[in-house]
C-alpha cells in the first residue's frame, strides 16, 4: 500500500496528470496495477515497486523503446578498463512520468483510489504514463533534449549514448530505459552528472557497476569481469536442473543434431522456455553459443531428442556457473575480427553455419553463429558468405 501511495505522490510532484469532467464522446483508457521488485547481484530484493500502467489499446502507430544493445555495454565496459575508467550506475525511479505527450488522452481513476465525491471523473494526461506506446519515445525525447542542453553530444549510430569532452578528458552516458551507465577520465565529472541529474529528475544513485541486465560485473585495477551466475543458477533451478549431474562439454563431439521424424513430440513452449533463456546467457558465454543456436533451429518441432540434447547444456552449465569475460587493461585498443564455416554441416537443409568474433584489443565484445541462407556449392564460396556476414 505504501507502494502505491508513493507511486501517486511522483503522478503529483511530476504534474503527470489533471482530474476533469469526462467529455462527451471521450475515449477513456483504462488503468491497473503493477506490482513487482528491484534485485541486486545477489538476488536481494533492493526495493519494491508498485506501477500504475495504462491498459493501453492500439491507437497509437508507432513504438519506440530506449535500450542499448548487449554489444554496445560490453564496448563500454572494454573501453572503460582500457582507459582506467570507473563505470557508475543510476536508476530513474519513475522515468516515463517525465515525458511530455502531445496527444490529448484521458485514462480512468487508478483502481481503489477513486475520488468519491467526483466518481465520474477521468485524468486528462499531461505526461505519459507507464502503458501508453508512446511513453518510451516521450522519455527519451525529454532526456535527449536535456543533455544536449548540457552540450552532451548524441552518438551517431547509437542514439543511447552521449559524450562529453574537455581538453584531454572525456565523459560518456549510456542510456538503457531508466537505468543510466556513466563513466569519465576525471571522477569530477562524475559527481557533477550525478548532481545534474538527480537536480532535473528523480534519480537513485546505486553506486559502482555490479549487476546490470542479468549480468554481474567486477571492475578490478588490471582487468574487467562479466559473468552470470546467478542468472545460471536461476536459470537450472528454473528447469529443475539444479540437482543435475554435471558434464564437461555442452554437446558430444560427434552429436547429430537434426530432425527427428520419428521421435516423440515434447512440449513446444518448454522447449522455447528453454533456448530463449539460454540465448540470453549467450551475453557473456559464447561457450555454448553453437549449440544453443543448434538447437534453436528446432523450435517449432521438439523432440525428445531435441530436449535432451538442451538438458545436456544445462548439465554443462551446473558444472561451469561462474564462467565469464575477462577485460585486461592492455596498450593495444585496435578492432580485430574472425570468422570460419564448415561446410553443408546442417543434415536438414545442407547448408552451412558461419561463425565470428570481434575483439577491441584483447577484449572480446561480438560473436555469433548463424546457419547461412543459401547452399554454398564449395569451401571457398562457403567461406567468403562468412565473411561478408561478419563485415554486414
Amino acid at each position: 500500500m505504501n507502494d502505491m501511495h508513493e507511486e501517486l505522490n511522483n503522478f503529483t510532484r511530476n504534474e503527470v496528470w489533471t482530474l476533469e469532467a469526462k467529455p462527451k464522446g471521450a475515449r477513456v483508457i483504462g488503468t491497473k496495477w503493477v506490482f513487482g521488485n528491484k534485485q541486486d547481484d545477489e538476488g536481494n530484493i533492493v526495493r519494491n515497486k508498485a506501477r500504475l500502467m495504462a491498459i493501453s489499446r492500439i491507437d497509437f502507430g508507432e513504438t519506440f523503446t530506449l535500450v542499448a544493445r548487449l554489444e554496445a555495454i560490453r564496448f563500454l565496459l572494454a573501453y572503460a578498463t582500457h582507459h582506467d575508467m570507473k563505470l557508475y550506475q543510476m536508476d530513474m525511479k519513475s522515468a516515463f512520468l517525465n515525458g511530455y505527450i502531445n496527444e490529448l488522452v484521458y485514462v480512468e481513476q487508478p483502481p481503489g483510489f477513486e475520488d468519491p465525491s467526483n466518481s465520474n471523473h477521468v485524468y486528462r494526461l499531461s505526461k505519459a504514463l507507464y502503458g501508453l506506446k508512446q511513453a518510451p519515445r516521450a522519455w527519451y525525447e525529454r532526456l535527449r533534449d536535456f543533455l544536449i542542453e548540457k552540450y552532451f553530444t548524441i552518438g551517431r549510430v547509437d542514439t543511447t549514448l552521449f559524450t562529453k569532452k574537455t581538453d584531454n578528458d572525456l565523459f560518456v552516458c549510456q542510456v538503457y530505459v531508466d537505468d543510466i551507465i556513466f563513466g569519465s577520465t576525471n571522477k569530477e565529472y562524475c559527481k557533477e552528472f550525478g548532481n545534474l541529474m538527480t537536480k532535473e529528475f528523480e534519480m537513485s544513485m546505486i553506486g559502482e557497476l555490479t549487476f546490470f541486465l542479468g549480468s554481474q560485473i567486477k571492475q578490478l585495477k588490471e582487468r574487467t569481469f562479466i559473468y552470470q551466475e546467478k542468472y545460471t543458477r536461476d536459470l537450472l533451478k528454473r528447469f529443475k536442473m539444479d540437482d543435475c549431474k554435471s558434464i564437461k562439454t555442452p554437446m558430444a563431439t560427434n552429436a547429430k543434431v537434426e530432425a527427428d521424424e520419428s521421435g516423440i513430440k515434447m512440449d513446444q513452449t518448454l522447449y522455447r522456455s528453454m533456448i530463449g533463456s539460454l540465448l540470453y546467457l549467450c551475453a557473456s558465454r559464447l561457450d555454448i553459443m553453437f549449440s544453443v543456436c543448434l538447437c534453436a533451429r528446432f523450435q517449432a518441432d521438439p523432440k525428445e531428442y531435441h530436449l535432451t540434447t538442451v538438458k545436456r547444456i544445462l548439465r554443462y552449465l551446473k558444472h561451469t556457473p561462474s564462467i565469464g569475460l575477462w577485460y585486461p587493461k592492455g596498450a593495444s585498443f585496435e578492432l580485430l575480427g574472425y570468422s570460419d564455416s564448415d561446410f553443408a554441416g546442417c543434415r536438414v537443409e545442407h547448408k552451412s553455419t558461419s561463425g565470428g568474433c570481434y575483439l577491441l584489443g584483447r577484449s572480446l565484445i561480438s560473436w555469433s553463429s548463424k546457419k547461412q541462407n543459401r547452399v554454398s556449392l564449395s569451401t571457398a564460396e562457403k567461406e567468403y558468405i562468412a565473411a561478408g556476414s561478419s563485415c554486414a
